[in-house]
């Protein structure tokens, strides 16, 4: 796959990190991978906690000219200098979120496996869907699958993210069919997620 053709990596933090540990790892992952943009996806709502971390992992980002989005938090976005949200509402906020923070913020919103709620947030004016996950090994999640992809993909011009239970399988099954791959849990668990993710994207070269 060339280079033109290859999806771009888009990485979501842990819901919980260590600001002692977490940056330097970070770091070392943006400095091995050209990772497109960088999304804070943690799950406290305590406002110090995120605005703190959203600070550290700006710098992070912003020092290696990779774009920041935040979970939900329009308001901290703006505050922080973050470069968007990632909505996970599908379209319900899109054009609230647009109105606050411009129009050269990026505003992405997850789908899970709907196409009628990919179009809904596209005709909102998003700058990305999210389609997930694409695998649970637990049984309990409706999956987002290849069909999805390769229709929206056909059919929709605004680019289209898949996440959620990724593989190497899966990677290289979707490669043709989406324009970016969210990676998280799937390396943050290792004890080398550098290396996790280079196994995992793989089939990409």
């Amino acid at each position: 796959m060339s280079a033109e053709e290859r999806p771009q990596l888009y990485l979501s933090t842990p819901p919980v990190i260590d600001l002692e540990a977490f940056p330097t790892q970070l770091a070392r992952i943006l400095d091995t991978f050209d990772i497109a943009c960088l999304r804070l996806a943690l799950s406290g709502r305590d406002e110090f906690v995120l605005g703190r971390a959203a600070d550290a992992m700006r710098q992070i980002a912003h020092d290696r000219d990779v774009a920041i989005v935040i979970d939900t938090h329009v308001a901290l976005a703006a505050r922080h200098g973050l470069d968007g949200v990632h909505l996970m509402d599908s379209a319900r906020s899109v054009r609230a979120a647009r109105k606050e923070l411009g129009a050269d913020a990026i505003v992405g919103a997850y789908c899970g496996n709907s196409r009628d709620a990919g179009m809904n947030a596209g005709e909102a004016g998003v700058d990305y869907v999210t389609f997930g996950p694409v695998a649970d090994p637990l049984g309990t999640a409706k999956l987002a699958d290849k069909d999805l992809f390769a229709w929206w993909s056909e059919m929709v011009e605004v680019p289209v993210v898949a996440e959620g239970g990724l593989t190497p399988e899966l990677v290289a099954a979707l490669a043709p069919v989406t324009d970016f791959f969210a990676i998280g849990e799937e390396i943050w668990g290792s004890d080398n997620p550098a290396d996790a993710l280079q196994k995992l994207i793989a089939p990409l070269f």
